[in-house]
């Protein structure tokens, strides 16, 4: 794997292969497989989660990790991203972590120069980090996933955490359901619903979204109230089912999902981001040694 860029960029065995070495790196010791190398992250987009996660993942590997504010310096001062792209790899970085609020960047980049990228997420197009951790947090809880549903809650048109578990998790054989109201859905050939209760009974998993309000050109609802009266995940909506419940983050608490659920035991937003450190140190660990 030279680019991570998307989740089809990796085979499945090669997913597995992922999967065994983040397992081992969940007991959140120092591994020291990366000494002496050097990692870059290049966020034009603000970040919290994603960034202190590859962050923490590189250090727990003894990387040196370096972080480039272009969004503030270069860009702003006219530097045009071939010439960004080329002086950072004189450097000498083993790989560079990308995240563009345009789909596609994290891709030039990789057409510009040959130290490895990394997709920290680009635009509404993937974040294949984040669907691999999802993956691996639904494959804590079900031995057999083949015949799985996932129903996927939310903004999904603007989202590239649902694009991404689109592509991959049907890859591992369940069968995903687009729930949202209609302005929210793409154009797909998937089963969709404008309601979650039509389709609760039959879901073994629910991953609710963020309303991405900055990616609206106009407001879509008179208010974020007005959206969780329809789609937040309650306890009443889940009742006694043996659920499980996903979110990338940040969560909207009481608009995505309510205080009470937050805190049920099948919400698992808070292994993800543990997980999270561990898929994406193996996902460093192979992009820079092979």
């Amino acid at each position: 794997m030279r680019h991570l860029l998307d989740t089809t960029d990796l085979t499945v065995s090669e997913i597995e292969g992922l999967f065994e070495d983040a397992r081992e790196f969940l007991d959140t010791k120092q591994h020291r497989l990366l000494h002496n190398k050097l990692i870059l992250t290049l966020f034009f987009e603000n970040s919290t989660r994603t960034r202190s996660s590859f962050e923490v993942a590189a250090k727990r590997l003894g990387a040196e990790v370096v972080h480039l504010d272009v969004a503030q310096s270069s860009t702003k001062k006219g530097e045009t991203l071939n010439d960004t792209a080329k002086n950072l790899a004189i450097m000498g970085p083993d790989a560079i972590i990308v995240r563009h609020q345009h789909s596609g960047t994290p891709e030039l980049l990789a057409n510009m120069i040959d130290t490895p990228i990394l997709n920290a997420g680009d635009g509404a197009h993937a974040h294949p980090t984040q669907a691999l951790l999802d993956l691996f947090t639904i494959k804590q809880h079900f031995r057999r996933l083949e015949g799985r549903k996932i129903a996927i809650v939310g903004d999904i048109k603007n989202s590239r955490v649902a694009n991404s578990n689109i592509k991959l998790l049907r890859r591992f054989g369940l069968e995903v359901i687009l729930v949202a109201p209609p302005h929210f859905l793409p154009h797909t050939r998937l089963r969709t619903s404008y309601s979650l209760q039509e389709v609760i009974d039959e879901v073994d998993i629910v991953m609710s979204l963020r309303t991405q309000t900055e990616r609206h050109d106009h407001p879509i609802y008179g208010s974020l109230k007005d959206y969780a009266s329809d789609y937040c995940i309650t306890k009443e909506l889940f009742g006694d089912r043996d659920i499980l419940l996903l979110h990338p983050g940040p969560v909207h608490r009481n608009v995505d999902i309510d205080d009470a659920m937050m805190d049920d035991p099948r919400c698992k937003v808070l292994d993800q981001v543990k997980n999270g450190v561990a898929v994406r140190m193996a996902v460093l660990k192979k992009t820079v040694l092979g």
